[in-house]
């Protein structure tokens, strides 16, 4: 039996390798940068980008994990 907890959704995959999460915030905070990790992690991809367009100048972070596995199939 499968129970479906939660669903996740990237704002845009380029590529099929590259996660990108915007935001529209004063300042982010470490929970955004743990969001766009999360999301690297789950969608088994080498890269992410986290902007955000709400501070008073553009603030971006690369986000990246070291447990991703390339998928042979």
């Amino acid at each position: 039996m499968v129970i479906e907890v939660g669903s996740r959704r990237a704002d845009f995959i380029v590529d099929n390798s590259v996660v990108i999460e915007l935001k529209a915030l004063i300042d982010l905070e470490d929970v955004h940068l743990a969001q766009a990790k999360n999301y690297v992690v789950a969608y088994n991809l080498p890269l992410g980008l986290l902007i955000n367009f709400g501070a008073t100048s553009l603030q971006y972070k690369k986000v990246f994990t070291t447990n991703f596995k390339i998928n042979n199939s």
